[in-house]
């Protein structure tokens, strides 16, 4: 259920099955102050991204093993490509479910800045504050009101900083995915090798059973013609035998 790397200068150890941790940080994110919520966000986007990298390249490179491997028909190689599978299908859950934790803390914000702009009598719509987000200026509706410029600020870089992080991962995503559909492919590949080399095996079997069939039955044919030689000669020795008495 983990997926360990010893040989590299970063150590990775990641527990797959725990994907509510992503929720639980970004459920608390969401009710801190601003100041302290984009240092925890930011420093975790980054360590995330780091392992995100770290894991896809790990499971290319177990990938590119397989294939070398392939022509091989082992339980090592089974098991090799078992693991592979499993961590893969993992890892994009994980990365899923964390591309849906970011979407949602980022609509959890835009709905807050909402909330305070009503409160200080600015009604927006989800148009107008994505028009707000898109042009990078979150003073177009809270200039002239004391001290909401600031938080909205904050909150505004907290959305543009996910939206770059889900762009930034949006291509390993799409990688590691393909990589799971091509799974497919390659070890429909591994498995008909692995039955030629079972089907080898099995004929090489049978051929050699038929083989030693072939051999006791002429065994048996050449003893039962030495005995009728045998019975022959005697009947032949009699006969003379009698002739000539």
């Amino acid at each position: 259920k983990q997926l360990t790397q010893d040989d590299d200068a970063d150590e990775v150890e990641i527990a797959v099955d725990n994907t509510a941790f992503m929720d639980e940080f970004f459920s608390e994110v969401g009710s801190l102050p601003v100041f302290c919520s984009e240092y925890d966000l930011e420093k975790l986007t980054a360590e995330i991204k780091k392992r995100a990298n770290n894991v896809r390249n790990k499971l290319k490179s177990m990938e590119k093993h397989i294939e070398e491997d392939e022509v091989r028909s082992s339980a090592d190689l089974r098991i090799r490509k078992s693991q592979h599978s499993v961590l893969s299908r993992k890892f994009v859950e994980v990365m899923t479910k964390y591309n849906e934790a970011q979407v949602d803390f980022r609509e959890r914000s835009k709905g807050r800045i909402q909330r305070q702009l009503e409160i200080t009598g600015k009604k927006t719509t989800d148009e107008e504050l994505e028009e707000m987000l898109e042009s990078g200026n979150p003073a177009i509706f809270t200039s002239g009101v004391k001290g909401l410029h600031l938080l909205q600020q904050g909150r505004h870089k907290d959305i543009v900083r996910l939206e770059s992080s889900i762009r930034e991962l949006h291509d390993m995503f799409v990688d590691i995915a393909m990589l799971v559909e091509n799974q497919g492919a390659m070890i429909d590949r591994i498995e008909n090798n692995m039955d030629q080399s079972v089907g080898f095996v099995e004929r090489a079997v049978a051929d050699t059973k038929k083989a030693v069939k072939y051999q006791s039955e002429a065994r048996r044919k050449k003893i039962m013609i030495m005995v009728c030689c045998v019975i022959l000669a005697i009947i032949l020795a009699s006969t003379i035998g009698g002739i000539f008495a």
